[in-house]
């Protein structure tokens, strides 16, 4: 925001001439939105709890940047404060404590007591579009203070104050405030020399193999691709059953074996199915063993238990299934794990099944399309990659594909020549078809399928 600058008011009196009285637009009540206030207010004292299911949309309030003399009403100004002050102590935030710390303050009957506290929940539909409220707050502030460096400039221009280098130079420290400040402005691009000894350094890793994507986990995929890069979109298209769910999960737990935090968002699979078949891939234990009654042996067990200390406790992949399909669902979760460590991962299980919000007359094409634009900015935002699975109709053509396509860096389609006779002499083999490769040739490459083991594995080591 820019500097707040003191307003000089003054009382014109209602008989004086009028080229004396002030400007009309000056007395019209200044830009706010009291209800998107309230509704931040309200966003913040129901997910301010860290034992809050919603509790990452209370940083993502906080990181719009809103600060309380944002607000335009005083008492919401007090109540932003007191939430801040007990955040910053590590203090959870809820009505009650919120009010505590008011009252210890002597604010709280200036602000309207425990009961508008009450109120300002009530006025937040949902904590999770408490972000956009505060973007909301944020940009009437803005303009509020537009108006106020506008009327100081106008001021000085009626007094016929100073001489006309020290009116230019107020205008220009004001108008340069106003820019400055203006919510979402860019700083000016870097220019190529600006660039140049980055990309010599980066330069010198690549040529000397010291700088590679994220592994997906085969040998001629990474080696075609140079890895998953990060603010880039892979997208595995596949025809139901083919093992798309597979390979994207066997990607995501190659990635995390190096150090790199994962996220594997899945919205046909649950938790324990995902558990299921990183153990099965990781312990060669038959999936079928681990989903059926007395399936283990004594010899499962123990694997299953090595993988504990071994794997499961120290590998950085979380698993994500969020209670709807919605697009911000998933990229809210995306933020807190970049804020909670970082994020370099991200796996998308599937696009035509993650919902946006859309018009009567919006198409599944231009949905599906958003989601795909969607996940492509998210990657870029948090600097990390992302696996989106996308569905292949009986054709073979991917669904609304031309979107998908276009925001994807990589498209790898996944085929099975025994899919539909169980007598070729391919039997067990996978083709990775890479359709589209920004970072190297196109090509076809080979694995394995054990889908009883639940993964894919290089033809090495068949």
């Amino acid at each position: 925001m820019s500097t707040r600058i003191p307003i000089q008011h003054h009382n014109t009196p209602a008989d004086a001439d009028p080229e004396d009285r002030e400007p009309a637009a000056f007395s019209r009540v200044p830009p706010q939105d009291l209800e998107a206030e309230q509704s931040v207010i309200g966003s913040l004292l129901l997910s301010g709890s860290p034992s809050s299911a919603s509790y990452r949309f209370f940083s993502e309030i906080l990181e719009t940047g809103l600060l309380a003399e944002e607000y335009y009403q005083p008492a919401h100004q007090t109540i932003h404060s007191a939430i801040c002050d007990l955040h910053k102590a590590g203090e959870p935030v809820d009505p009650v404590t919120v009010a505590d710390k008011l009252t210890e303050q002597g604010e709280i009957t200036r602000v309207g007591g425990r009961a508008y506290l009450h109120a300002c929940v009530q006025a937040a539909p949902t904590a999770a579009n408490g972000p956009h409220y505060a973007e909301i707050v944020r940009a009437k502030a803005y303009r509020r203070a537009v108006i106020e460096s506008a009327q100081r400039i106008l001021h000085y221009a009626y007094s016929e104050e100073g001489d006309e280098n020290e009116i230019r130079d107020l205008v220009e420290q004001q108008l340069t405030e106003i820019i400055a400040g203006t919510p979402g402005l860019h700083e000016t691009p870097p220019t190529v020399g600006d660039l140049y000894l980055g990309f010599v350094a980066d330069l010198e890793e690549i040529q000397d193999g010291k700088k590679m994507g994220l592994p997906y986990g085969f040998a001629d995929l990474d080696t075609l691709t140079s890895g998953m890069q990060p603010g880039n979109v892979t997208v595995v298209a596949a025809q139901s059953g083919v093992g798309k769910s597979t390979l994207a999960l066997n990607a995501a737990v190659a990635a995390a074996k190096t150090g790199a935090r994962t996220m594997f968002s899945s919205l046909e699979m649950s938790g324990t199915e995902l558990m299921q078949k990183i153990a099965a891939a990781e312990g060669k234990i038959a999936l079928h063993h681990l989903t059926h009654k007395n399936g283990l042996t004594s010899e499962g067990w123990e694997t299953v238990r090595r993988l504990g200390s071994e794997l499961f406790q120290t590998l950085p992949l979380r698993v994500y299934r969020p209670d709807g399909a919605s697009l911000s669902d998933i990229a809210s979760a995306a933020r807190a794990c970049a804020r909670n460590g970082g994020l370099e991962l991200l796996v998308v299980d599937y696009l035509q099944l993650v919902e946006v919000e859309q018009s009567r007359n919006t198409t599944r094409e231009q949905a599906v399309a958003a989601v795909s634009r969607g996940l492509k900015n998210l990657s870029v935002q948090l600097d990390c990659h992302v696996i989106a699975l996308s569905q292949l109709n009986d054709d073979g053509l991917m669904r609304e594909s031309r979107a998908i396509k276009n925001d994807a860096s990589v498209v790898i389609k996944v085929e099975r020549p025994d899919a539909d006779d169980k007598e070729s002499p391919r039997s067990g083999e996978v083709d990775l078809v890479i359709e589209k490769n920004r970072f190297g040739p196109t090509a076809c490459v080979t694995v394995a399928a054990q889908l009883h083991y639940s993964r894919f594995v290089d033809m090495a080591q068949t």
